[in-house]
């Protein structure tokens, strides 16, 4: 299972902490839970387009993150391609678009810590943003496993 935004560093990679079990489904998490995630607010422009491998589920899925830079299609027809390649069937990967989670704090808050390198203001601005959208995200997460339920 794939899990992709913009930037590959927010909702995303949420939503792979939510499906690991790593954030809760069942309330928002703490400021320090968010900032512990690994690779929260902390990928680069450099790093769209690369698969981040985040761990397996409780049913042995394997859980990645990619940023594909508002062009979600791309990911699952590159995915599909690559799988079709190495004679796999590309409906064993399901790639879930995290972004329509994405708001107006994630934005600024991304764009004041990336272009104008205020990163303390602009952590600050995603975080709270991030809060607002969590309830989306669990939900996708939710959706999502039913689609990889045994």
């Amino acid at each position: 299972m794939v899990y992709h935004d913009s930037s590959g560093t927010h909702s995303s990679v949420i939503a792979a902490a939510i499906h690991l079990n790593l954030l809760p489904a069942d309330r928002i998490p703490s400021t320090s839970d968010l900032l512990n995630i690994p690779l929260f607010d902390g990928l680069e422009r450099k790093d769209l387009g690369r698969l981040f491998f985040h761990g397996k589920d409780e049913n042995n899925n394997q859980i990645y993150t990619i940023g594909c830079h508002r062009v979600p299609q791309l990911v699952s027809h590159a995915l599909s391609s690559v799988f079709q390649m190495i004679d796999r069937n590309p409906e064993e990967i399901l790639c879930v678009d995290t972004s329509p989670t994405i708001n107006q704090w994630i934005r600024i808050g991304n764009w004041s810590s990336r272009q104008l390198g205020f990163v303390t203001l602009g952590r600050s601005l995603v975080v709270h943003g991030t809060f607002n959208a969590y309830p989306k995200i669990v939900s996708i997460v939710k959706n999502a496993k039913l689609k990889v339920a045994p």
